[in-house]
Formats: C-alpha cells, sequence, structure tokens
C-alpha cells in the first residue's frame, strides 16, 4: 500500500510510529507541509533530521534535527488543560507528513458495504444526472483542521464517488455548524439541510455530545432522521466520531457510548453507518492521538480526514 501524508509529532528523540509498519526503504519522503509544492515546505533528511526503523515503521528526530520539537508545543504534557487560557494551542507547527510504501499493510476498515442500505442512492448514482449530498454535523465536517476544502473527508469520499460513478453529476453541499450538538442539528434543519434539496445526508454529530446523555443523543438523532425522510427523498449515512484528547480539561469519557448510540440508531433506523470509532481506536494502537488533532483537541488534521475516508469507503463504496 502506498500512503501518502501520514502525520506525526515528534517530542525530543522519542520515537514516533507511522500508521504501518514494514515500510519499504527507499519509498521514505518525510516533509514539513503535507504537500510538497506547499509554500516554504521543507524535505527531511535522513540521518541528518531523523532516524528510521524501516520494519517498524518508526520515526525519531536526531539531536541537531530540523524537525520541529512536539516538547517545546506549550501544552506538551499539560493534564486537564483548558484551551481557552491559552492564546495558541494547536499542532500545525509540529507536524511532518510522510509518504511510504508499506509492504504488508491491510485495510484499516474491514469493507462492510451499506449499499443494500442505500439503493435510491445506487440507482441514481449509477443512472446519472445531478445528486446532492449534504454534509451535516459539527466543526469537524465543517472542514475542522483541514487545510483545504478538498481535503476534508466528506470531499475526498464525493471524489471517489465521482471516480467509482462517472455519469453522476455530484454536487457538495456543506450544512456542518462548528460547535453544534445533536439538539442544534434540530434547530438547523430546515435551513441547513432540508431547502437544500438533498439526495443523500451524511449525519456526523457526537464529539459536542459526548456530555449529552445517552437517550437524549438517540432521540434527537432519530428526529433528525425522521424529519430528513418525511421531508426529502434523501438516503440518510451515519457517521461516528472519535475520542478527543483526554487532557483537555473538557473531554469526555463517553465517546465509546456514543459511538455505540450511533451504531445502534443506524441498525434501528435502517440507515448506512461508516464506523470512524472503530477505525480511529485502532489506529490509536499504534499512533499518538496529538499526531492526528490538527487544534491538540478534537479536529482531524488531513491525516485524520483521510481515515474518516476510509471509514466511508468501507460502508460505501465497498
Amino acid at each position: 500500500m502506498q500512503v501518502y501524508g501520514d502525520s506525526l509529532v515528534l517530542a525530543g528523540e522519542t520515537p514516533g510510529l507511522l500508521c504501518y509498519d514494514t515500510i519499504q526503504p527507499g519509498s521514505l519522503c518525510v516533509r514539513s507541509r503535507y504537500k510538497a509544492d506547499m509554500e516554504g515546505c521543507v524535505s527531511y533528511a535522513e540521518g541528518r533530521d531523523y532516524a528510521v526503523d524501516y520494519a517498524q515503521g518508526k520515526l525519531w528526530r536526531l539531536s541537531e534535527s530540523r524537525i520541529p520539537n512536539f516538547a517545546s508545543n506549550i501544552l506538551y504534557g499539560v493534564k486537564g488543560f483548558d484551551h481557552t487560557k491559552y492564546s495558541s494551542y494547536g499542532n500545525h507547527d509540529y507536524f511532518i507528513w510522510v509518504d511510504y510504501d508499506a509492504s504488508s499493510a491491510q485495510p484499516l476498515a474491514y469493507p462492510n458495504s451499506q449499499a443494500h442500505l442505500l439503493p435510491r442512492t445506487v440507482e441514481r448514482l449509477q443512472t446519472g444526472g445531478q445528486f446532492r449530498i449534504v454534509a451535516y454535523g459539527d466543526s469537524i465536517t465543517a472542514g475542522g483542521e483541514a487545510t483545504e476544502t478538498r481535503l476534508r473527508y466528506q470531499e475526498r469520499w464525493i471524489s471517489e464517488l465521482a471516480r467509482f460513478y462517472p455519469r453522476a453529476a455530484l454536487v457538495s453541499e456543506n450544512g456542518a455548524t462548528g460547535g453544534d450538538a445533536s439538539y442544534q442539528g434540530i434547530e438547523r434543519l430546515e435551513a441547513k439541510v432540508l431547502t437544500r434539496r438533498p439526495d443523500l445526508v451524511l449525519i456526523a454529530f457526537g464529539m459536542n455530545d459526548l456530555r449529552t446523555p445517552k437517550d437524549v443523543f438517540i432521540s434527537n438523532m432519530r428526529t433528525i432522521i425522521d424529519r430528513i425522510r418525511a421531508e426529502t427523498p434523501a438516503e440518510v449515512l451515519l457517521v461516528s466520531t472519535f475520542p478527543p484528547n483526554p487532557d483537555w480539561l473538557f473531554a469526555s469519557g463517553n465517546s465509546d457510548e456514543i459511538a455505540e448510540a450511533t451504531e445502534a440508531i443506524a441498525r434501528d433506523t435502517h440507515c448506512a453507518y461508516a464506523d470512524v470509532h472503530a477505525l480511529w481506536a485502532k489506529v490509536l494502537k499504534r499512533k499518538d492521538l496529538p499526531s492526528l488533532l490538527g487544534n491538540n483537541i478534537n479536529h482531524p488534521n488531513n491525516f485524520g480526514h483521510w481515515l474518516y475516508l476510509q471509514a466511508l469507503l468501507a460502508a460505501f463504496p465497498g
């Protein structure tokens, strides 16, 4: 598997793990920007800036490295931090982006096609013509820390759909609002979704519901789904969320419960479901969470949005 833009933050000379091991020697490219053609991009050199264990997929800074030292981040090692007390707290200045070939890599998400739950979507995509997709949720879906619109997870997925279904004229609408929880999803539904005449709606709430009682979250989500189905011809695909930085003061350990609730809602309402939560749990067995968080709190960076894409591709097409 060819991997593009795997992200790491490296503190001191402590090793960091890439998403995969068994890296092919000669395939590694390490730089300071997600894309090599971005202004100010620095290419880092093995032996000068970093050392690498190819078998284990492990990198670490060398003593005179030009790679930013994550240990100098103002929040490094701080427990229970309140981000509102700091003028700057993100990780963008510390990321390195790594391309490589991983010879034994397996898909991160087990293929679990949800096409049978999206029959109208499949028919419309195959037939061709305009097809409008509305992505609805919180700041992650609004764009989070993706550095370009095209790098947001839903835009990446829609690009893949266009490749699979070349006859379809896909239209992307972003109805997400930063900071929203599921109850605000109900309040904004008319303006953000129903009036946009969707054919398919991605619903991705949960990050701001981690302190919402589970039964309230379920009720809110079912209300959103029921109104979309009653007032539009659109089908629905639910997307689970991932756990925020546990060192954040406002973090909650409720992400497992909210993800389980999202999956149960999808099952009970016969909606399609993309399991981002399980995929992130798998990735976090190797990678540390700050290496995936643009804001060091709860927004995925460009590689994190790519992880969302893998969950969506496992669900549809898949």
